[in-house]
This record gives C-alpha cells, sequence and structure tokens, in this order.
C-alpha cells in the first residue's frame, strides 16, 4: 500500500475543503447521512451477521449515525465552532496605537481515524470521529477495523458516493483496510497526517500516542480508551428505590453484552444493609440472564482472560455468573473489600465485558478514600435518595475531579449526541480531558486558531469580514455580537 500517496491525496484535498463553502459542507454531512439510509436492509443485515448484535441495536445505532451527521451539518453552518474574534484598530490611542486584530479557527489537516470494534456504526466509518473531522474541513483517512470489514465498506462507499454528488475531490475521505502494524506506524508518522482519532484499547492508544510523539513534529491524538465508570450507591435503607436500581444496573451492565465503553464496571457501597439488598437483587438479575455472543473472538477471548484474572486476584469473590467458569458473554459479579480493591491496581483495571465489581466500603469516610485512588474515567454515577443528595456533595466534587460526565440514578450507558455532553475525562479515559469525542464539541479537536493582524478587508477570510456575509455570531471588540 502506498502511504505517501494516500496522505498526498488527502494534502491535496485539504488544500480546497479547508476553504469550502460552509453550506456545501451541511450538504455533504446530510447527504453521507441519507446515503447510508438508502443502504437499508443490506447495512443492518450485514452489521447483524458481522457482530452478533440484535437487529434493533442496528436500526437504533443507525439512526444515532445519521442523526449525528446532520448535527454536524447544521452545527457547521451555525459558525460558532469559529470562535471568530474581532479587535479593531485604535491609531489613535496612546502611548501606542492599537492594530486591527482577528482570530478563527481553521482545520488542522487530514486526519487519521481508527473504527472502534464495539460499534461498527456510530464509532466507526461515518462515526462522530469522522464526522466532526468532515465538518471541521479535515479531510479523513479512516482506517477500517477488521471486526466488521463489509459493514466498513458499505459505509465507505455511502461516504464516496455522497461525496461525488457535492463535487469534492476525492481525497477528501479514504477507505484503507490495513492490518500491518508497520504501515499503521507510517501513516501516523507521516509528515502531512495532522491528528488521529482513536477509540479502543489503553494499550493501542498509547501506542499510537507513542508514534505520534517519535515524530519530528509531533501531532495530537485523541483516544477513548479505559473506563470502569464507577457507580457509588449511598442510599441508607433498603427498599424499592435499591431493588429498581440493582434491576438498573444490572441491565445496564449487561446492555449489548457489556461491549459499551460506559458499562458500569465498578460499585462501590457502603457496607450495610441497602448495599446487601442491592447485591442481592443485582445477583438474581445477573443469574437469570444467559450468555451472548460477543463482537469478535479477539474480545471475547479478552474478557475471559481479564475476568479469570480479576477473580484470581486474593479477597475477590463471585456473587453471581450464569456459567461455572469464566466464558465469553457470560455475566458476572463479584465482591472485594474497599481494602483489598485500593492496595491492588489490578482491580482498577477494565474488563470490558457484562462484568461489574462491587467493592464494599465501612463508611462513606471509607468510601471516599476508596474513590481518591480512582484514575480517570469517563462517567461515575451517584445512585441515592433524592432528598439526601446535599449531603452528599463531596462525593460529587471529587467524582467530578474524576470523570467527564458526573450522573445522579441514572445508569451510564446511553451517550446522548447533544451540544452538552462531555464524553471524554481525565487519563486513561482519553489522553486529553479537555475534549469530547461526542457531541458538537468534538468539532474542536480537529481546529487551531490563526490571527490576523493588520489584514485589509479584502483580505480577510469571510467569517471575520465587517460584513460578516456567514451571518455567524462573532467577539467584537470584547462584546458577543449575535448573526445579523
Amino acid at each position: 500500500m502506498q502511504i505517501d500517496a494516500i496522505a498526498q491525496r488527502a494534502h491535496t484535498a485539504w488544500k480546497n475543503y479547508r476553504h469550502s463553502d460552509l453550506k456545501l459542507r451541511r450538504k455533504f454531512l446530510e447527504a453521507i447521512a441519507t446515503e447510508i439510509e438508502n443502504l437499508s436492509d443490506q447495512l443492518i443485515e450485514t452489521a447483524v451477521r458481522e457482530a452478533h448484535l440484535p437487529e434493533g441495536r442496528f436500526r437504533g445505532e443507525r439512526g444515532r449515525t445519521c442523526g449525528q451527521l446532520r448535527a454536524f451539518g447544521q452545527h457547521v453552518t451555525d459558525g460558532r465552532w469559529l470562535n471568530a474574534s474581532i479587535d479593531r484598530a485604535q491609531p489613535d490611542r496612546q502611548p501606542f496605537p492599537k492594530a486591527d486584530i482577528r482570530k478563527m479557527n481553521h482545520a488542522l489537516g487530514p486526519v487519521l481515524v481508527f473504527g472502534a470494534s464495539n460499534f461498527p456504526l456510530a464509532f466507526s466509518t461515518a462515526g462522530g470521529d469522522t464526522a466532526s473531522a468532515l465538518a471541521a474541513g479535515c479531510p479523513v483517512i479512516y482506517k477500517m477495523h477488521p471486526a466488521h470489514p463489509e459493514t466498513s465498506r458499505l459505509v465507505a462507499g455511502a461516504i464516496e458516493r455522497a461525496m461525488h454528488d457535492c463535487g469534492l475531490d476525492p481525497g477528501v475521505f479514504q477507505h484503507v483496510e490495513i492490518d500491518d502494524f508497520a504501515l499503521v506506524k507510517a501513516l501516523v508518522q507521516n509528515p502531512l497526517i495532522k491528528g488521529v482519532g482513536f477509540t479502543g484499547s489503553v494499550a493501542g492508544g498509547n501506542a499510537l500516542r507513542k508514534y505520534a510523539e517519535e515524530r519530528p513534529d509531533p501531532i495530537p491524538v485523541f483516544t477513548e480508551m479505559g473506563s470502569v465508570n464507577p457507580v457509588c450507591l449511598l442510599h441508607e435503607t433498603p427498599g424499592e428505590a435499591v431493588t429498581a436500581k440493582a434491576k438498573m444496573l444490572a441491565a445496564s451492565v449487561m446492555l449489548g453484552v457489556g461491549q459499551f465503553c460506559t458499562n458500569p464496571g465498578l460499585i462501590l457501597g457502603i457496607r450495610g444493609a441497602a448495599l446487601d439488598s442491592f447485591c442481592e437483587t443485582l445477583s438474581a438479575e445477573i443469574k437469570a440472564s444467559a450468555a451472548n455472543t460477543m463482537l469478535h473472538p479477539g474480545i471475547g477471548g479478552n474478557y475471559v482472560d481479564k475476568l479469570r484474572h480479576a477473580l484470581a486476584q486474593k479477597g475477590v469473590r463471585l456473587l453471581a455468573s450464569v456459567a461455572e467458569a469464566p466464558a465469553a458473554g457470560a455475566p458476572a459479579v463479584a465482591y472485594v473489600s474497599s481494602a483489598v480493591f485500593r492496595d491492588n491496581p489490578d482491580l482498577h483495571e477494565e474488563v470490558f465485558g457484562p462484568f461489574s465489581l462491587v467493592v464494599e466500603c465501612t463508611d462513606k469516610a471509607d468510601l471516599l478514600a476508596t474513590c481518591e485512588k480512582l484514575s480517570g474515567q469517563l462517567t461515575a454515577s451517584v445512585l441515592c435518595d433524592p432528598n439526601a443528595l446535599a449531603g452528599h456533595r463531596d462525593v460529587l466534587d471529587l467524582l467530578s475531579a474524576k470523570s467527564g460526565r458526573v450522573i445522579i440514578n441514572m445508569a451510564p450507558t446511553g451517550v446522548e449526541v447533544c451540544h452538552s455532553m462531555v464524553h471524554g475525562g481525565p487519563y486513561p479515559a482519553t489522553s486529553d480531558p479537555r475534549f469530547t469525542s461526542v457531541g458538537q464539541d468534538a468539532i474542536l479537536r480537529w481546529l487551531r486558531p490563526i490571527c490576523y493582524q493588520g489584514f485589509p478587508e479584502t483580505e480577510l477570510p469571510p467569517a471575520l469580514r465587517d460584513a460578516n456575509p456567514l451571518g455567524i455570531p462573532r467577539l467584537i471588540d470584547g462584546e458577543l455580537i449575535l448573526a445579523e
């Protein structure tokens, strides 16, 4: 495979695409969504066959993917993401005159996107990384995930048809099929590649970051990696609320055979009747479930290995499972004391699959001390009596320092695509906690600000001209001026 040629095509396309009309970009993103929908049952049937998940799951995921593309299209023409700012000249200012200074965001350059195994549609070929990069004006080189090749090819074809219909350079999107790590490294380190998006394991994300850091000109690598998504059970007495929340979490643990990056893999509770009741219901729900086929043998094998390792740790006790021994796709829940958990870093690692570890704390102070030991997370949740919430602000404050999204009395699975979503968090949840990979703000990963000083009106980008031909919100002399 000619890596340099692929990168050059993307770079050549970027020269024009970065300046493309915002309405054209919106048309392109919306056309991709329409082309994906036009694949109809062929896409759904292919995804079901390759990923071993039910039809309903993929109909929902297709809707999410297309909705996300259209949301980015609308966001592009809105123009707020350009962060246009104008500070007008003050030639008579004393003791020194002030120059005319203006600023806006520009596309970073060609972006390399790695498909995720667990979401063949929403986090893959036309998923959030691709959609946000294209919205920003960055050509995308998409590295296909080998777990769902036919699904990926179908979606790539949809993107290519939309690209052709919109009259765009074919280098704006390229679908590459490579498994050779040497070629992957060559792509990341090609000087024309300016950013990387990745969803996967901590080991995989760290390898890509290392490749990027070894370049003469290091580039940003935005990785979404490992998270156990801790849930703190703070109910003081058993009852219907505790039972309902145990059932809710059991369903969340088993959703999609546990193959969600927001799977609640860690539950912390305080010793007492409420925790006992919760564990009893949780265990009953797990025992009443069944093993299901995981996305591909690699994920299934990794789940078995990780689960077996966790259960072999000193002080860990299996509470419930549908299998006599760790098996691919078999839900399980285990127990450990807070003291053992804090002292064993292996128990802090994600077990990707339908598993959750219950940590029993002696009191609230012990729970806080245990939470302090946690690494960065995508989500952190609190389950408690709503009337007692004010008494748990210390827990919420600590969890907000550890995660990108803090949740009250809801399951962490399910990541809404909206302006307010944060799907990110401190390492190892992601490589840069300042950004999100879901929601319209995901576009910010693929932008950099450029300042224009002393430019005549005719040479300024349209977003910074006095007449505001794009009709976008701008900051003018420190005051936000909405679209005219």
